[in-house]
């Protein structure tokens, strides 16, 4: 896949190296699923876990192959239904490329792999990642009270959905 401003491919073990400083980072780790890594070894270890459903592509920019982040989306039950989650580097956090790499995935999943439902769920603290959700067109369709515990504690989760039909008439 290629959106115009940077380029996404496979995400590999080999990426660990590239996107430990971010999955290091206690900022930008605050509303993931995992805790922040302690080494570039449990980043490298926590990609060459089988992921099931999941697939993840690494986010680059045109002229370096050098992973600054990552889309990933897991198929979470038939009939073309898919969880969407994504991470950037703090120092290209309001560039626009996240937006830019979710929208090209999205593009892929409603397009050609004809997906009928993308969601996410996010933190309602996470002002950021919802916003970008909801400029992508993603609903907001409700709120999990004391759904994650996590490794900043118990938490409620937002999810937001988006059906092909609604994309693909933007």
């Amino acid at each position: 896949m290629r959106p115009r401003g940077l380029r996404l491919r496979p995400r590999t073990v080999d990426d660990a190296k590239a996107l430990f400083p971010t999955l290091s980072d206690p900022d930008a780790m605050t509303y993931w699923s995992h805790p922040p890594f302690e080494s570039v070894d449990a980043v490298r270890a926590y990609f060459a876990e089988p992921s099931g459903t999941w697939r993840a592509w690494s986010m680059t920019l045109p002229d370096d192959d050098t992973a600054i982040g990552f889309v990933s989306v897991g198929e979470k039950r038939e009939g073309a239904v898919s969880e969407i989650g994504y991470m950037l580097a703090r120092t290209h956090w309001g560039t626009g490329l996240a937006r830019e790499a979710v929208a090209g995935v999205l593009q892929y999943l409603f397009v050609t792999e004809r997906q009928r439902r993308v969601f996410a769920d996010t933190d309602p603290d996470n002002i950021r990642s919802n916003a970008l959700l909801e400029s992508l067109g993603f609903t907001l369709e409700g709120r999990l009270r004391a759904e994650w515990e996590t490794h900043i504690g118990v938490r409620d989760t937002f999810l937001w959905g988006l059906l092909a039909t609604e994309w693909n008439d933007r």
